[in-house]
């Protein structure tokens, strides 16, 4: 193939990601980059020389059973009651299961789990519904409606509790800045500190560091709340096709009444609202739905902004070996188990 081939080639690829409605940054060629561990196979299938769907495919090897684990992060995307798209991408995985000696593939898409058409039709073409409510992405999430939407109609949505913080921020004279990757430093001392404090897992460094060379710098950011020049809470947001994502963040215990995180959160969808996108993402709200749940308090937060909470599909999958997919899921639990991860969502 030609360099002005490879180059229309993936231009084609990067309008259809950018401009599909169920595009999401974790099934991005950039984000691929950042996970450096692992093989990646980007998936693409056509009709009349059109391109109806896609999907990234992460590959995992286990030295231990010799053979890979596939799994397709928030994949895949195409229209979903495209049943020729998906039964062309499952054809493909199909493909990839014999070059790579795979035991199992995993999807959890951007699918309602109210879609039961769509369910029928995924069942139809092979695929398994898991059952459990261990999944490596979060099933519930919490999701802000800003399609054609002002600042000013936005912050009038906000509850009265969430306007008044945000203020509060600002009165105090909260400054929010943009870091740049010289400031990974600040943002990782202040999620470190965070979440010793709440008891939550987070990678190393270099990890974030190479979120920020993948993504950036045109889809992600890093915000720093900072008062009187001293850092004091920070937030990292990925924006990718029609959405922007809030993917970390933390603040420190020093002048938390003073509500940054508060401030952070609305600089972020801000930004949402300049790049024109159509739905700002808080992530996941595990807890939501019991007040005693420790992680009730992160969906209480998040409910004063007045969006909504969304249940996506269970997590799908084709086990091609089940006797080492056994012994895998196995080994998985207790290596959440090891990191006390929350909430039965395994990092993998």
């Amino acid at each position: 193939m030609s360099t002005n081939e490879k180059t229309a080639k993936n231009k084609e690829l990067y309008e259809f990601l950018q401009s599909n409605n169920k595009s999401h940054y974790l099934q991005s060629p950039e984000w691929a980059r950042v996970k450096t561990n692992w093989k990646h196979e980007m998936l693409v299938v056509k009709n009349n020389e059109k391109i109806i769907g896609t999907m990234s495919v992460l590959l995992k090897k286990v030295p231990l059973f010799n053979s890979y684990m596939m799994y397709a992060p928030r994949g895949f995307i195409c229209n979903s009651d495209n049943k020729e798209a998906l039964q062309k991408l499952t054809e493909e995985v199909k493909k990839l299961q014999k070059k790579y000696n795979a035991f199992v593939f995993r999807m959890d898409p951007d699918i309602l789990d109210s879609n039961n058409n769509f369910k029928e039709m995924a069942k139809s073409l092979g695929y398994k519904l898991k059952t459990n409510s261990k999944t490596i992405q979060p099933q519930f999430v919490y999701r802000l409606d800003i399609k054609d939407k002002s600042q000013e109609e936005l912050l009038k949505s906000f509850k009265s509790k969430t306007r008044y913080n945000i203020n509060l921020a600002i009165r105090k004279n909260i400054k929010i800045r943009e870091a740049q990757k010289s400031d990974i430093p600040i943002f990782y001392k202040i999620l470190r500190h965070t979440a010793k404090r709440d008891n939550f897992y987070v990678h190393n460094i270099t990890y974030y560091e190479r979120i920020f060379d993948a993504m950036g710098p045109e889809y992600i950011k890093i915000f720093i709340a900072e008062y009187e020049n001293e850092p004091i809470a920070t937030a990292m947001s990925v924006f990718y096709g029609n959405k922007v994502w809030y993917l970390y963040g933390g603040s420190t215990d020093k002048y938390r009444n003073y509500m940054p995180t508060y401030l952070i959160q609305w600089a972020m969808i801000q930004w949402a609202i300049n790049e024109k996108c159509d739905i700002y993402d808080f992530g996941g709200v595990s807890g939501y739905k019991d007040k005693a749940d420790p992680m009730y308090g992160v969906y209480r937060f998040k409910k004063g902004f007045n969006g909504n909470v969304f249940k996506f599909t269970n997590e799908l999958y084709i086990v091609f070996k089940p006797h080492i997919n056994t012994l895998y899921n196995i080994m998985s639990d207790f290596h959440c188990r090891f990191l006390k991860i929350k909430n039965n969502i395994c990092f993998l």
